[in-house]
């Protein structure tokens, strides 16, 4: 049979430690084992096998950052926009009625899609998106891709 009497008050009134014994065993991370990272290859061994194997070690590798090929791009209806002001400039010029632009003297590698193109252009670059493509073929103009 179970004894049934009143639970004993768990109101610490006038306590020092607060039911944790010696004042340190409350303070700062003795208790935890450590803050943060701190123990990973001692006393927490068996934890970061269990939930981070790959914690430890060296894994793949980083491409050298002047190996990535760096995209400089522009809309073709930023192109189709400034088309007359470039041809002004002499960064254009007039060829059967179209108008030649070379992304490459701009500074650009790269033709992107965004944008109207009401004007028939020939842009030369060195990569092209697919709706680009279409939007410059659309509108009476040719895409040249250049190497």
């Amino acid at each position: 049979m179970v004894v049934r009497r009143k639970k004993k008050s768990r109101y610490m009134r006038g306590t020092r430690t607060c039911g944790w014994g010696r004042t340190g065993q409350h303070r700062k991370s003795g208790l935890r084992g450590g803050v943060g990272h701190a123990g990973m290859h001692k006393h927490m061994w068996t934890w970061v096998i269990k939930y981070c194997p790959d914690y430890f070690g060296k894994h793949g590798f980083t491409r050298p950052p002047e190996l990535i090929p760096k995209v400089n791009s522009i809309n073709v209806g930023t192109l189709c926009a400034e088309a007359e002001s470039l041809l002004r400039r002499g960064l254009a010029e007039m060829k059967e009625g179209k108008i030649l632009i070379d992304v490459r003297k701009l500074g650009y590698n790269k033709v992107l899609g965004g944008g109207r193109v009401d004007k028939p252009l020939i842009v030369v670059a060195p990569s092209f998106s697919k709706s680009a493509i279409e939007k410059i073929k659309a509108s009476g103009g040719e895409a040249i891709t250049v190497r």
